[in-house]
């Protein structure tokens, strides 16, 4: 089967959502200029297909929007949602494309826009309320709200690997450090494209907070105080934020410089309420699907749903923490919900290039109890 070769590898800024500098730039917008920016100085008339996850923007398809505006009108479009996984699931159906051989050249990603997507709110009982915009990610039940992250994903996970509030604190504190020295250090500028709003250029991830503290953290109160012990607050948990992120993904039989090559990829399922664990079944099963060990792999990206998703990983596959989020994820950077999957990937691919090549894992839960894990391998300069 032909390799799957990523040849780019870009994402916009991410903005805090309803608030940030993306609060007027809508899903298509975002969807339009990562296509555009993936595609730059490729064949455009050998692209198959564009793949981009999305969610709560309506039932359409993003994607092909964005081929249309992006002049690839030849090529079609697919939607793909896996919930936080979506634009992961993107790219990984891409190289499944290419390792078929049925597609050679694919653009793939995904797009998250908090801000613009609809939203709406009806009351049909005393206490409950639907959104028709946001369909429920499981069954709902008491041990595992299907409409409540905060306890389906970084409680119960606390709680299955007994973390303590401080651990989680210490984390959220860790990830906003990491990902401002990335900043600072320009770490982020190959993998960025700017992109002009009502608001001005944004060129520079804005949800990272300098000023924050273990004392600022432990200040927060925790969002369900009702429940005994209960320590997720908006703290130690990721952001609603907007952003997008895409890859070109073509067959190395065209021949096109390599960033790195995707090795493997998997997905699983687990009970809803041990979502938050699903990345430690998903890596368990991607290493074993690329034929290496832990021990081979050099950098490691767990998003942060919740502080509590990636202590809980490392602590269960006996984990280096110093390889796991260098550049930040969820509590600092934010969640884009359905670009996050593929803006991991970016991140990885750029900074296993900056520390000479090797192996990398992109690894996250997905509301509903899945889990999604990809290896990439960069090559060596």
């Amino acid at each position: 089967m032909p390799e799957a070769v990523i040849v780019s590898a870009l994402r916009t800024p991410i903005g805090t959502a309803r608030k940030g500098t993306l609060r007027d730039t809508n899903a298509f917008d975002l969807a339009h200029h990562v296509v555009s920016a993936a595609a730059e100085g490729l064949d455009t008339g050998r692209i198959d297909d564009v793949i981009l996850g999305e969610g709560r923007y309506g039932g359409g398809v993003l994607a092909r929007h964005a081929a249309v505006t992006a002049g690839l009108t030849s090529v079609p479009g697919l939607a793909q949602n896996r919930h936080c996984a979506a634009g992961m699931a993107a790219v990984q159906s891409a190289a499944a494309g290419i390792r078929s051989g049925m597609d050679e050249l694919i653009i793939a990603g995904g797009v998250n826009s908090d801000s613009t997507a609809p939203r709406a709110r009806f009351k049909v009982g005393e206490d409950e309320w639907i959104d028709p915009w946001t369909s429920p990610s499981h069954p709902d039940r008491p041990d595992a709200p299907a409409m409540d992250m905060s306890i389906t994903v970084g409680w119960n996970a606390a709680v299955r690997a007994g973390l303590t509030r401080e651990e989680q604190d210490a984390w959220a504190l860790r990830s906003h450090r990491n990902a401002i020295a990335a900043i600072d250090e320009g770490r982020f500028k190959e993998e960025i494209v700017p992109i002009e709003t009502p608001h001005g250029l944004f060129d520079t991830d804005e949800h990272p907070r300098r000023e924050t503290s273990l004392e600022k953290l432990a200040s927060l109160k925790v969002l369900h105080p009702e429940i005994e012990g209960f320590s997720i607050t908006a703290g130690n948990a990721s952001g609603a934020n907007d952003g997008a992120a895409a890859l070109a993904v073509a067959s190395e039989k065209l021949g096109l410089p390599a960033l790195g090559y995707i090795r493997a990829w998997a997905s699983v399922g687990v009970d809803p309420a041990v979502t938050g664990l699903a990345p430690i079944e998903a890596i368990t099963k991607v290493v074993r699907r690329a034929g290496i060990s832990l021990g081979q792999v050099k950098l490691i990206e767990i998003n942060e749903a919740f502080a509590s998703v990636p202590i809980a990983t490392i602590r269960a596959l006996d984990l280096n923490p110093e390889i796991v989020n260098y550049s930040g994820s969820g509590c600092s950077l934010g969640h884009p919900v359905a670009a996050t999957g593929a803006r991991m990937v970016v991140t990885l691919v750029h900074e296993l290039r900056r520390r000479g090549g090797g192996f990398g894992i992109a690894a996250l839960c997905a509301g509903g109890g899945m889990g999604a894990a990809t290896v990439i391998e960069v090559p060596a300069p």
